[in-house]
């Protein structure tokens, strides 16, 4: 299994272009940028060609970009808004080769029925299957281990890109978030590993399912997501995909990125090669 960094994790302590290189020093294979702060800060004094130049003559690959948020559930002038910045992302995509776009759907205090939620998220992503299709990107949904987030269980997730039966409409898996809601591993284990593109991995303090948050993160091992579970299932069904490494914890953002980036990939290596080559 092959290693990657959503900057995430070094979000406020290192800009994308230091995090290239720190990724590249320490032996990553991929990437995961964030297209609403860490890429635009990276434009204002560099291009998509400089990005691709060095990715070009590097290890270091760019793996997705993260992401297209709240792509469902929009008002008319929203939807528009989300058709709109996906065609950018695409430009992105084709410009320094990167093969993934996130997915991420909406989150929100409004009540909206399941059947609604669905239908609006299958709509939605063949819409973007079918924009994606010619820039041969593929399209992994995140469902979120959160309350609020109408995607919000592995089950619900799968059931929704099943329906869409499109060859580049799949999911991302993050252990956060299968946790945050009680996914189930049985579900899991019943699933096409062929149709998780994408695998993010972290940890997470014993906090009742349903009041965890992002902050609550941690290191892979240092917490209590049933990793071993997850990984040996995805072991099971097939996933031949990256392990990501995605954190938001505030105390990580006080360490220096040097730190936070070689600890990373040290502790995810501690876990996953248990299960992965």
């Amino acid at each position: 299994m092959k290693l990657a960094l959503n900057d995430a994790t070094t979000l406020e302590n290192a800009t994308l272009e230091q995090e290239l290189d720190l990724c590249e020093e320490n032996g990553y294979d991929f990437i995961e940028i964030r297209t609403m702060d860490k890429l635009p800060e990276y434009l204002q004094n560099h291009s998509l060609e400089d990005l691709n130049q060095y990715f070009k003559h590097h290890h270091l690959k760019p793996l997705a970009l993260n992401a297209l948020v709240y792509f469902n559930n929009r008002s008319e002038t929203g939807h528009a808004e989300i058709i709109k910045e996906f065609n950018h992302m695409m430009d992105i995509s084709d410009a320094i080769h990167c093969p993934y776009v996130v997915a991420v759907p909406l989150v929100t205090q409004e009540k909206f029925f399941t059947k609604d939620i669905k239908e609006s998220c299958v709509s939605v992503l063949r819409e973007l299957s079918d924009i994606a299709a010619p820039h041969n990107v593929k399209i992994p949904v995140e469902f979120l281990g959160h309350p609020q987030a109408t995607v919000n269980r592995f089950e619900q997730a799968y059931d929704i890109i099943q329906t869409v039966n499109r060859d580049n409409i799949g999911l991302t898996l993050d252990s956060f978030h299968f946790h945050g809601m009680g996914s189930s591993l049985a579900a899991l284990a019943k699933a096409d590993g062929e149709k998780i593109f994408l695998y993010h991995i972290n940890d997470t303090d014993d906090i009742p399912i349903g009041f965890l948050r992002d902050e609550d993160r941690l290191w892979p091992g240092d917490g209590c997501i049933d990793l071993e579970g997850i990984l040996k299932t995805l072991k099971r069904i097939g996933y031949k995909g990256a392990a990501t490494l995605e954190l938001f914890r505030p105390e990580y953002y006080k360490l220096p990125a040097e730190e936070v980036v070689k600890n990373g990939k040290e502790k995810t290596l501690k876990v996953v090669s248990q299960y992965f080559n």
